[in-house]
């Protein structure tokens, strides 16, 4: 069930190519399946998930530049790989994609909560 899925999912997203590239060198697979999102948008996910979570359970916030620098190895990592011969893998696109997700995803709180609190 959990493969139709991904197959599903895979197939709907590729109507979206401005969402992700789905490269299957760069996806994860599962018993076969590619899964929908490619490695770095899998860590994004992961990341906002958890940012949604830090923001519901823990009341401990840090300043907008600390979120930002979160983002930055995401823009080494792929700077590094468009620009040069060296490549990432996936696990590495994964953990800068969850860092990137967790650091924009509470950017943009932190950004909204400054917006309605001023």
């Amino acid at each position: 069930m959990l493969r139709n899925f991904i197959d599903i999912s895979r197939i709907s997203l590729a109507e979206f190519p401005f969402m992700c590239h789905q490269i299957p060198e760069r996806s994860f697979t599962y018993k076969g399946s590619q899964f929908p999102v490619c490695a770095r948008c899998t860590g994004v996910i992961i990341g906002q998930l958890f940012a949604i979570i830090s923001i519901i359970s823990v009341p401990i916030r840090f300043g907008v530049i600390t979120y930002i620098s979160l983002m930055l190895p995401a823009l080494i990592d792929w700077t590094i790989q468009e620009f040069t011969k060296i490549k990432s893998n996936n696990l590495r696109r994964m953990v800068t994609g969850t860092l990137l997700g967790f650091g924009y995803a509470m950017t943009l709180f932190a950004l909204i909560s400054f917006t309605v609190n001023f």
